[in-house]
């Protein structure tokens, strides 16, 4: 596959400013009405870059704009893990198909799926999105349902008694799909501060053409749209007494955050760790998340998720042939795990004009960065030497949160309750537009854009939400291109 450039020499950088950690502190210290009327006003001589920011992923960072910006490896790869890459990127966005079928490495589809390769959820390795009318085959989407509050043995879900925890609404020939899904919405209207109204959307789930018999009522019901998956390894990485120390579960220092860590099943140690990737940090390395996808997603099987995806009871699915035990070999389950952890991250763009800097301050200001935690150091990594000792910038703390009950979905996973959300890294937000052709955010894609996201922000960013929705045009604007920067 040729790939474009990635790499370019980093611009000269202006001297650490009031974009740096003391500017921040001195900042916290004006009252913030006094502040913000100063920022307003701020230019290029009051603000400025802090040194190194727009290497997001360290010195695995790739300077590139265009359509395949999130599909690049880390430059400080080795020449051996090069080849690595290439072949774990080819079994990311082959197809798969029914078994039994020539292509051996290939085949064990099924019986149950939502997509047939993993880059058919993460196209171009980048972010889904919700269907756009009725009747549309789903992009990077699916819907997870669970007895509300409720949690198997280990912490996992409890699901559909027939449906299990996902809906697939895909199937091999002679088996049915389990059901379609319908997705509409619902407006919310409201209004900033200075009295400019804004319409939000609310996705409303509901099913037809369930096969095995009506889904059970009660169920809670969670729409999920494919996350980008760069820097995933970097993320790996981060030390988890780093993440621990981050946390807050009991708000000891009083400022209204909680941050929790989610402690999940490991399926390779047999034991908990810190859970740090899906949408409630339900899996905690690349390798068991990528099986994860594999199993629930595509139905073929690894040996982290050994059993066939044949959950429900259609006749003979149980009967039908596979791709081998497992399908996924442990090798080729290496190659993802590399492919996957070693996606470089984009650079910044525009991270020194001086509305992006007063975007960045107001974005601190206003305690969006108590969550986004701007800048974390991985440790060493289990993936690539070349990701270990990385200063990066993904503005996620990997903690749970809880959002409020506008975004609750009910779905107890672990330690997170129906509440709770993982921070999800920012890095990359403004590229979405260019890579997948959208900017639908939120665990669901409710949100058209990042200044809809903020507004549905709630529970522990309430505060946060409100002191955005106050600000003037003009502000808004600023935080808008700072985020359209990451």
């Amino acid at each position: 596959m040729t790939r474009p450039t990635s790499r370019r020499p980093p611009s000269p950088r202006p001297p650490q400013g009031v974009g740096g950690s003391a500017g921040l502190i001195a900042l916290a210290l004006v009252p913030l009405a006094v502040w913000l009327g100063a920022a307003s006003g701020c230019d290029a001589t009051t603000l400025a870059a802090s040194v190194g920011e727009e290497l997001s992923g360290g010195e695995t960072t790739v300077f590139n704009e265009g359509e395949n910006a999130f599909g690049l490896p880390a430059p400080n790869l080795t020449n051996e893990e090069e080849r690595f890459f290439g072949v774990g990127n080819s079994l990311f966005n082959q197809n798969w198909v029914t078994a039994p079928a020539s292509t051996t490495a290939r085949d064990g589809l099924g019986p149950l799926f939502n997509a047939r390769s993993c880059a058919a959820c993460h196209f171009k390795d980048g972010r889904g999105r919700t269907p756009d009318f009725d009747g549309e085959r789903p992009t990077g989407f699916l819907v997870r349902l669970g007895v509300p509050g409720q949690r198997d043995a280990l912490g996992s879900p409890l699901g559909d008694p027939v449906y299990g925890t996902q809906i697939q609404d895909n199937a091999v020939l002679d088996i049915a799909p389990e059901a379609t899904v319908i997705v509409r919405y619902e407006d919310v209207h409201g209004s900033f501060g200075d009295g400019t109204p804004y319409t939000l959307r609310k996705p409303v789930v509901s099913f037809r053409d369930e096969a095995y018999g009506p889904i059970s009522s009660g169920l809670a019901l969670s729409p999920r749209v494919a996350n980008q998956v760069i820097g995933m390894g970097l993320l790996e990485a981060v030390p988890e007494a780093d993440l621990v120390a981050l946390a807050d579960p009991n708000d000891a220092d009083g400022d209204g955050i909680s941050g929790r860590v989610n402690r999940v099943w490991d399926v390779l140690r047999q034991d908990y760790s810190v859970g740090r990737f899906g949408w409630k940090a339900a899996q905690p390395t690349v390798r068991q998340q990528s099986a994860s996808a594999f199993h629930g997603d595509v139905g073929v099987t690894t040996s982290l998720f050994s059993e066939e995806n044949c959950f429900v009871a259609p006749a003979g699915c149980s009967e039908l042939p596979t791709g081998g035990s497992p399908e996924v070999e442990d090798r080729n389950l290496d190659h993802v795990t590399l492919y996957v952890g070693a996606l470089a991250v984009p650079a910044r763009r525009n991270w020194e004009a001086p509305e992006v800097l007063r975007g960045k301050a107001l974005f601190n200001q206003i305690g969006c960065a108590s969550c986004h935690v701007p800048q974390l150091k991985t440790g060493p990594s289990e993936i690539s030497p070349a990701l270990s000792g990385q200063t990066i910038r993904p503005y996620t703390d990997l903690l749970l949160h809880d959002m409020g009950e506008e975004l609750a979905d009910g779905l107890a996973v672990f330690d997170a309750s129906g509440r709770e959300w993982r921070t999800p890294p920012l890095w990359g937000i403004g590229l979405f537009p260019t890579v997948n052709g959208h900017q639908e955010l939120l665990h669901d894609g409710r949100a058209r854009g990042v200044v809809e996201a903020i507004l549905w922000h709630g529970g522990e960013a309430e505060a946060s939400r409100e002191q955005f929705r106050m600000l003037p045009a003009r502000d808004r604007d600023a935080v808008e291109a700072f985020l359209n920067s990451l």
